[in-house]
This record gives C-alpha cells, sequence and structure tokens, in this order.
C-alpha cells in the first residue's frame, strides 16, 4: 500500500487507536484487580481480626452465636475446611501474604458461596469463616464491566474503521476512472451517489465534468460531419462552373458559391461554439423577415422556393444561429417535400414551416441524436439538421415540435418564454 494514500495513513490510525484500548484494558484490568482485592479484605477485616483475637482464649458457645448473628460462620473442622478448600471447583477469589509472619489469607468461592481461608505457618492452625450475608455483586463483578466497556469501545473503532473506508472507497475508484479520462473513456457511473457527504459530491462534480468533456468531443464529431455534408453542394455546383464555358453569368455564379463556402465557414463556427460553450448567448430583436432572407441566401434558392405567410413580427434571438435553424428547417422542408415547396407561416409567438410529403418514420426527439439518419440515404439531410435545429432553438428559448396534418409536414418552432413585444 502507498505510504502517502489517505487509506493507509487511516488504517495506521485505526491499528494504533485499537493498540492504545487494548493496552488500556490492561492497565484498568489490572487496577481493578488491585481495587477489588482490596475492597474485599477491607470488608472482611473485622471479622478476621476478631477470629484472630479469640483465637488467643479459645473458641466457646458465646462466641460463635455471635458470629452466626453477624452472618458469618467459624469452621474449624479439619476435615470440612479440607473438603472445602481442596475441593477443585473451589476458586481463589483473592489472596494475600503476610512478609513476616508468613500468615496467608484467601477469600475462596465455592458455588454461591463465599468463604475466608486464614492459616498461620508458624503457629500451625487454619480456620475458614463463611459469609453469610447477602450477595454484593459490585465488587464481584467489576471486571465485567471494564470487559463490557471495553468491548463496545473496542466493536466501535472497527466500525468507524469499515464506515470511513465504506464512504472513501469510491475515491479510489474515482481515482482509477480519472486516469481513463484521457483515453475519453466517460463512464462514470460508478458516481451515482445521492449521498451528501464530501466524497459523493466530488464524484458527481467529477462525472459532470466527464459528460461535458463528452459533449464537447461530441460537438466536435458533428462539426467535422457537417462540414463535410454542408461543403458538398456549393463544391459541387463550383465544379460544375468550373466546366462551362467562361461568361459574366457563370462567374458572377462562381463568386456566389466561393461566398456560400465562405459563408458556410461561418456558420460551422457559430454551430460549434453553441454547441460546445456554455455560455449564454447574445440575443436582440430582429425581424423574422431579415432572418428568412438571410437563411434563403445561405441556401442560394429560387425566389419562388419559399411560400410566405407569415406576420412579419420581432422575434428576441441571435441572428447569426436562429438563421441558420431556419436554414436547416427549410432546407429539410424542401428535400422532403413532394413539390418542393415549403410554406413558412406565424401563429401567436411560434413560427410554423409546412410541407407536402410523408409523416416523419420515427418520433421527432430520435431525429435530436447527432448523426440519426432515416433509412432513405439519398437524402441525409436529417442526420444532423434537426439537430442542429434544437440546440439552437434551445439556446434561444424555443423547441421543435412536430405534426402530420391531411398529408401536410408542420414543424413548429414553438416559444417558451412568451415575450412582451
Amino acid at each position: 500500500m502507498n505510504r502517502s494514500s489517505i487509506f493507509f495513513t487511516i488504517t495506521v490510525s485505526f491499528i494504533i487507536s485499537l493498540l492504545l484500548v487494548v493496552i488500556s484494558f490492561f492497565i484498568l484490568m489490572t487496577h481493578g484487580y488491585k481495587i477489588k482485592e482490596m475492597a474485599i479484605f477491607d470488608k472482611y477485616e473485622y471479622p478476621i481480626k476478631l477470629v484472630l483475637k479469640q483465637s488467643k482464649y479459645g473458641f466457646d458457645e458465646k462466641f460463635y452465636n455471635k458470629f452466626l448473628e453477624m452472618n458469618y460462620e467459624l469452621i474449624l473442622d479439619k476435615n470440612k475446611v479440607n473438603a472445602i478448600t481442596y475441593n477443585p471447583q473451589t476458586k481463589v477469589v483473592v489472596e494475600k501474604k503476610h512478609h513476616k509472619k508468613n500468615d496467608l489469607l484467601r477469600v475462596l468461592k465455592l458455588g454461591d458461596n463465599t468463604y475466608i481461608y486464614i492459616k498461620s505457618q508458624r503457629r500451625a492452625w487454619t480456620y475458614l469463616i463463611k459469609d453469610n450475608n447477602p450477595k454484593s455483586d459490585s465488587i464481584e463483578n467489576i471486571n465485567i464491566y471494564i470487559m463490557l466497556v471495553f468491548s463496545i469501545i473496542f466493536i466501535t473503532i472497527i466500525l468507524v474503521y469499515l464506515i470511513t473506508l465504506r464512504k472513501l472507497m469510491p475515491l479510489k475508484i474515482l481515482k482509477d476512472k480519472v486516469k481513463t479520462l484521457g483515453d475519453e473513456n466517460f463512464d462514470f457511473e460508478c458516481c451515482n451517489s445521492n449521498g451528501k457527504d464530501e466524497v459523493s459530491q466530488l464524484g458527481m462534480e467529477f462525472k459532470k465534468s466527464a459528460l461535458k468533456l463528452k459533449n464537447l468531443k461530441e460537438a466536435r464529431n458533428v462539426f467535422i460531419r457537417n462540414i463535410m455534408h454542408e461543403l458538398k453542394t456549393p463544391i459541387t455546383k463550383g465544379k460544375f462552373l468550373t466546366q462551362l464555358e467562361q461568361s459574366e453569368d457563370n462567374n458572377e455564379k462562381l463568386k456566389s458559391v466561393f461566398n456560400r463556402l465562405e459563408s458556410l465557414i461561418n456558420e460551422f463556427a457559430s454551430i460549434e461554439e453553441l454547441i460546445s460553450s456554455t455560455k449564454n448567448i447574445d440575443k436582440k430583436l430582429y425581424f423574422l423577415n431579415d432572418i428568412l432572407e438571410n437563411a434563403v441566401d445561405i441556401l442560394m434558392l429560387e425566389e419562388d422556393d419559399v411560400i410566405y405567410n407569415h406576420e412579419n413580427k420581432k422575434i428576441n434571438v441571435n441572428f447569426k444561429l436562429f438563421s441558420i435553424a431556419v436554414k436547416n428547417l427549410i432546407d429539410n422542408a424542401l428535400k422532403y417535400s413532394d413539390n418542393k415547396k415549403v410554406t413558412v407561416k406565424t401563429q401567436n409567438e411560434d413560427i410554423i414551416f409546412e410541407n407536402d410529403g410523408k409523416k416523419l418514420e420515427f418520433e421527432l426527439e430520435q431525429y435530436f441524436e447527432p448523426f440519426f439518419s432515416n433509412e432513405d440515404k439519398s437524402k441525409d439531410s436529417f442526420g444532423l439538421g434537426l439537430y442542429i435545429v434544437h440546440n439552437i432553438l434551445k439556446a434561444n428559448d424555443y423547441t421543435l415540435k412536430y405534426e402530420y396534418v391531411d398529408g401536410i409536414n408542420r414543424f413548429i418552432c414553438k416559444k417558451e418564454i412568451l415575450s412582451t413585444i
């Protein structure tokens, strides 16, 4: 594992935390045992002193009764003492030796009974005291409480570590995905998290950036494809004119072809800027007639190819881009028209382009996809035309709708935000 990695740092911190918890646990257990030992000897200090004091004078019936009243029972019978002390089930709770007198003091546990074992090596006597007092678990269970607390802390640290790794794991996946951006791999489906944490938000931002790069690449492809498509007509006309006899009329037509090529270059730059840019385009008020005339000039159409039945009203658009959209709509309408005519109408804020012909084979939204084309390869206008129209209209607050009524195709540029003009 990379030592500079955040995962390495977290893992090392986790291991150190666990070690500190374990060390603290053993220290507290040792200290707890000493506290427990002191508490037990403090509890039995008085009965032990009574027995040791009375042993100098001998034990009589009066002492036994007094001892019983204190809920203690003195056992002197050697067989009974040995039966308890040498029982395999007897456990030594605490033990203490007098370093000078060499006396031994033990607290024993057998079943539910507690015994105090006193043995003097110097005097060679052994006493056993049975504790008949109600049991108190506060001292005996202190180790259980300590183990319980540290178990909770131990498990909590592990859970926090696992949760942290789970939260940061998308960061590792994201790092590998970012490495592949240079290879034009824009697949960031791993970042579809709805989390509100910083890692999830970082993943979503990278996904947005990848989508922007993908759209930018797509815009470049559309740009090149559109150049190839749009330059075909004027180049063909220009080649044809060069083969004709030179005349003033042919020279004028040749000039118009070059003007057409120049306008197309400017058009392509505008399209590329529109599709690849996220900035708002510059819009002003223009008469619809001016936009229509500019579109017809770009197409180099005859005057009777377009039938005008519209209101010459002002619209708030980008002149250059909106002219390109209108040009593509007229061009598509003419190519797919049975009578090679297109009619331009207006209805309120909407601009409508109509032509006689067959109904669109697919849903309109499918033609908005780049490089989409119908099965008629001889007419490839819908390959990019409506894709460009869709983007330009959207940038100018319009949407493109489609209707087919009584053999008439109606492409409607519908205004989304009604103007007050």
